[in-house]
Parts: structure tokens; C-alpha cells; sequence
């Protein structure tokens, strides 16, 4: 009976063991050189890995934001960038997260597997912010990162979060039980699997009368060149909903 449940532990371990750390480190060696707003902060998941964030404070924060990257990228990289420097120019405190990534050549529907390391490293993150002072603590994610919070969030029911900016949320989240505002924003251009799943998302708003969701006319995925449209969204929702 230990045998096997020593295995069933193991292979319940398996998922928080698939990031590839190599990858990861790679991606900090590369942009580390050239942040210049904010500061790299590393923190530590339980099983004692470490992960890079980038910390910017705010003069007389609103919140504090924990922004979250999309598949198999870093928390300095498109879109996510000029959100977490710019943001704090407009009263919000940012961490950007390093999430779990795969191998290059990994496939979305490869990426489960990490969910649980992911949650980690997003309860970690929120503690952070916490003890930083901010007593209202926002997630804005992205993509895959979406995902991964929604996970979280389903692990973490009780999460001290005071509202969820999802952009370009891959499928049909249900935010049906979440007793915060959410704004779930996606280009009118997005990914076809976006597009597709936004009336199922958009139930689950319905209970939350500060929930909303909106399209950014003209914006794809990646809100390419679009960098101004997505900060004025995400910082109009912020301030009318906090």
C-alpha cells in the first residue's frame, strides 16, 4: 500500500515537474540586461524553485496589479511590457510573472500539465503584493495566462483578489462563481478560438453587475501597435471599478 500510493504521489508531482526551467532561464538572461523600469525580484514556489518577476511600484498606489504573459514567453515580452511600465504611471503598482513554459515547439493543449506550478507561482505573487502593502491586489493576464489564472482561481476560491482584467481569453471560462468584478477584453480581430468562446464567457459575467465584457475594435491577439488602446482600456475599467 506505501508502494502504490508512493506512486500515485509521484505521478501526481508529474505536472509541477513539466516546466522547463533551462527555458526559463534563457528567457532572464536575455531580457534581464535590458529592463530599465522596474526591478527583477525573485520568488520561490514551495517546491524551492525560484522565478523572476519584475516589480514597479507606484507613488500613492490605487492597487497593485499581478500581470500574467501568455504561452511560452517572459513577463517583459509584446503587449505585457508597456502594461506593466506603464501602468504604474497611472497610479497602479505592477509584478509580472515569469509562468511555467514549455518547449518551444509545444502545443497549447501541452500546457494543463503546468496549471498546477502556475497556480504556485500566482498565490505566491498575490502574497508578495500583499505584504507589499497594497490592499487591493488586480490580476491582468493574457492569453494562456488566462487560463492558468482561471485554474488558480478554481484551486483558490478564497484568493484576495479585488477584480480580473482577462484579455484574449482562449476558451470558455466560466466566471460565473467568481465574487469579483472581471473584464474579459478581446480584440476584434483575436484568435478564432476566442472568438468563438466569447458568448460562453460572457454568461458568466452576467452575475456581477461591475463585470463587463468589450471587444477593441481593430486590435488582434497580440494588440499589435496597439499598445495606447490596451492601456487606456485596462486603466479606465481599473479606476471605475476599484
Amino acid at each position: 500500500m506505501r508502494i502504490t500510493a508512493l506512486l500515485l504521489g509521484l505521478l501526481l508531482a508529474l505536472p509541477a515537474l513539466s516546466a522547463d526551467y533551462a527555458r526559463e532561464k534563457k528567457w532572464a538572461d536575455e531580457i534581464l540586461p535590458s529592463v530599465l523600469t522596474g526591478d527583477p525580484v525573485w520568488l520561490e514556489v514551495p517546491t524551492g524553485h525560484k522565478y523572476l518577476t519584475l516589480y514597479t511600484p507606484a507613488t500613492a498606489a490605487k492597487a497593485g496589479v499581478v500581470v500574467v504573459h501568455g504561452m511560452g514567453v517572459h513577463p517583459d515580452w509584446g503587449l505585457i511590457g508597456p502594461l506593466r511600465q506603464q501602468l504604474p504611471d497611472q497610479g497602479y503598482a505592477t509584478l509580472s510573472v515569469q509562468m511555467p513554459v514549455l518547449a518551444a515547439e509545444a502545443k497549447g493543449e501541452e500546457y494543463p500539465a503546468t496549471f498546477g506550478e502556475a497556480a504556485e507561482r500566482l498565490k505566491v505573487a498575490l502574497d508578495f503584493m500583499k505584504a507589499k502593502g497594497y490592499a487591493k491586489v488586480v490580476l491582468v493576464t493574457h492569453s494562456m495566462g488566462s487560463r492558468m489564472t482561471a485554474h488558480f482561481l478554481e484551486q483558490n476560491p478564497k484568493a484576495d483578489v479585488a477584480a480580473w482584467v482577462a484579455i484574449g481569453a482562449p476558451a470558455a471560462l466560466n466566471y460565473a462563481k467568481l465574487k469579483f468584478p472581471v473584464l474579459d477584453l478581446y480584440g476584434e480581430n483575436d484568435l478564432p478560438a476566442v472568438l468563438k468562446a466569447a458568448k460562453d464567457r460572457a454568461i458568466g459575467l452576467k452575475r456581477n453587475p461591475r463585470s463587463a465584457q468589450m471587444v477593441a475594435p481593430q486590435a488582434d491577439h497580440f494588440f499589435e501597435g496597439r499598445d495606447a488602446q490596451l492601456l487606456e482600456l485596462v486603466k479606465t475599467y481599473l479606476d471605475k471599478t476599484l
